[in-house]
């Protein structure tokens, strides 16, 4: 990727600095994305709880799925589907690139 596709991209951290097993929150605008690494793979959700709108970055997680401490909704990160109640609408999930040692995600909504 060249620096004219990066436009609209949010950086999030150098890649080294998201091990396995953590997280990272940054903001696109209004927008809040938890990107999480599980077992080297990146994914990006919208940190926002469709159950009560509160966070959700932090939940314990469970292999793929991320639970919110609140309530135990429990939502997929490879696609952002609510697995469990009290949430039933998935969570909006984001692309992440890695180019030239950083990640970068965006709310491509």
């Amino acid at each position: 990727m060249n620096a004219g596709d990066l436009s609209g991209w949010v950086r999030v951290c150098a890649r080294d600095e998201l091990l396995p097993g953590e997280f990272r929150t940054v903001w696109d605008g209004d927008t809040p994305i938890a990107v999480y690494n599980i077992d080297g793979t990146l994914y990006a959700i919208e940190d926002r709880c469709t159950h009560d709108d509160g966070e959700l970055a932090g939940g314990a997680l469970h292999g793929f799925e991320l639970e919110c401490d609140r309530h135990g909704a429990r939502f997929d990160l490879r696609s952002g589907a609510a697995l469990c109640a009290p949430a039933y609408m998935p969570v909006a999930s984001f692309p992440v690139r890695v180019h030239e040692g950083a990640v970068y995600t965006r709310d491509d909504r």
